[in-house]
């Protein structure tokens, strides 16, 4: 028998308001003082009214239109009846039958996948907007459960999709394009790592002949894996279930519709709870809040919206000449492509000669990143303007700085913001381009190691590296390492 996986996520999102979904608190992060963003409302006291946040519904309607969503002229909110310690009111708000956003999809590209589904057309069902639940800490060591209600009403946005993603890779791409887009319209930071965007992913099996088509109709019973918090989780959660739901296929059972959690240290799933149905939140509409019309709303956020990554990609491939991984880097990273594309504007400038998609890129993605993690900054934070960037790349293709002192120039700018051919001469960094002078130097220091040249003669060329080194010490880093090689093999008649 040949099964393969049937894959559908539920993905919730903190939109980036500045007060919560139904009241005025502040709408903050988990790295506040528990408690200290709260009111009667977001605590479910008795007679307490809540008022929609329209900010968040911008938000909303935004999103759903960067994931081309239908978004109908009206919306309204319902209860969704549940109790837990972090739901005092004994429901939540969110919306069940008239959603914000209808039937959208998303394509994406999967590296690594071969054709047809080297791109994939994922759909979504919905999108819908909800208050968070409060947020339970567990207390071991005195068996009681600590209730948080700082996250309580936070604006969420829950993503649902279609069944149409087959493999855990296709999933985590998935995601990583969704939080791309969150970010370029502003509607989330998205930050998994934080809980501003939180996924349960649904998996089962299911029959298929060699043409993958089904053998049966419908679909086995699914499994949810709740609130992952990582890429990483997902793509290792649902390659857990793809392995455990095999084991109870070939000996003979069928898995069960279920809840289960994801055990990061252990890599496994585990059983929380049967799951639920439809009908045991029985939903109704909410009786204190007038539906949403959304008409104006729709065409203003459609008006608004910025160009999406998708495109943005394709435009700087086509445009400036960076190749498909390149861009895909540069605009996964917030500010990146920017940057980049600001960069080379400077340097078209100056220089209408070359192609410097790929210099950029490379001292973009590499040693700046570098840089800047090892200070724990970001790019924007980085003391270092576009036009400076671009004139340090001026001076590496004119090979008037080597790559060794480049880095050291490119620490110097962050750290100072200054300009680079000031802080090059300064410190003395500019390549030295004397040719009779290295031939000299050269010459001098074959000389002086003789056991090494003869070594060299011998067969072992990996010493020219050596010599190499020797020259770039003695010229404090100013000599060009590839001219250094260049003239010993020279000298010593290797190839």
């Amino acid at each position: 028998m040949r099964m393969i996986p049937i894959i559908g996520l539920e993905i919730h999102v903190r939109l980036k308001t500045k007060s919560k979904m139904f009241c005025a608190c502040a709408n903050i992060d988990d790295s506040e003082a528990p408690n200290t963003a709260i009111c009667h409302v977001c605590t479910g006291q008795p007679g307490a009214l809540p008022a929609v946040n329209m900010e968040a519904v911008h938000l909303g309607v935004r999103a759903g239109l960067a994931l081309n969503c239908r978004i109908p002229d009206q919306a309204h909110f319902d209860r969704k009846n549940y109790f837990y310690p972090d739901l005092p009111k004994g429901y939540q708000i969110s919306q069940f039958d008239h959603p914000i956003c209808i039937d959208g999809y998303l394509d994406i590209d999967v590296p690594g996948n071969v054709a047809p589904r080297n791109r994939i057309r994922v759909g979504m069902t919905r999108a819908h907007l909800e208050e968070d639940a409060a947020k339970n800490t567990h207390d071991g060591s005195t068996n009681a459960t600590l209730v948080d209600f700082n996250r309580a009403s936070q604006p969420l946005l829950e993503i649902v999709t279609e069944p149409d993603i087959r493999t855990p890779a296709e999933a985590r791409v998935f995601l990583q394009e969704l939080q791309a887009i969150l970010r370029t319209i502003n509607s989330s930071d998205a930050d998994m790592e934080k809980g501003f965007m939180r996924c349960d992913a649904n998996i089962s099996l299911l029959e298929v002949d060699d043409e993958n088509k089904p053998l049966k109709a419908g679909y086995n019973p699914k499994v949810e894996v709740k609130n992952l918090n990582s890429f990483r989780s997902v793509e290792r959660a649902l390659t857990f279930e793809i392995e455990r739901q095999l084991e109870v296929f070939n000996a003979g059972g069928v898995p069960e519709s279920a809840t289960r959690g994801f055990d990061e240290n252990k890599g496994t799933t585990f059983e929380q709870r049967l799951k639920e149905t439809t009908a045991d939140y029985r939903y109704f509409p909410e009786p204190d809040l007038q539906p949403l019309e959304l008409q104006a709303i729709r065409e203003e956020e459609r008006s608004h919206l910025p160009e999406l990554p998708s495109a943005k990609r394709l435009r700087i491939i086509e445009e400036w000449g960076f190749t498909p991984e390149d861009a895909r880097v540069l605009v996964a990273n917030e500010g990146w492509s920017d940057f980049a594309e600001q960069t080379l504007g400077e340097l078209l400038t100056q220089d209408k000669t070359t192609k410097y998609a790929k210099l950029v890129s490379g001292w973009l993605s590499s040693k700046l990143t570098g840089i800047l993690s090892a200070q724990g900054k970001t790019l924007a934070q980085a003391n270092m303007t576009a036009e400076n960037f671009a004139e340090f790349l001026l001076l590496i293709s004119k090979d008037k700085i080597n790559s060794s002192n480049a880095q050291k120039l490119l620490q110097l700018m962050v750290n100072t913001g200054a300009d680079p051919s000031q802080l090059m001469e300064e410190h003395n960094f500019g390549q030295t381009n004397d040719p009779e002078a290295l031939t000299k130097l050269v010459s001098e220091l074959i000389t002086q190691n003789p056991d090494q040249v003869a070594q060299i003669k011998a067969g072992k060329l990996p010493i020219i590296k050596w010599f190499v080194g020797v020259v770039m010490k003695s010229t404090e880093g100013r000599t060009n390492p590839e001219a250094a090689e260049s003239e010993i093999k020279k000298q010593l008649q290797v190839s």
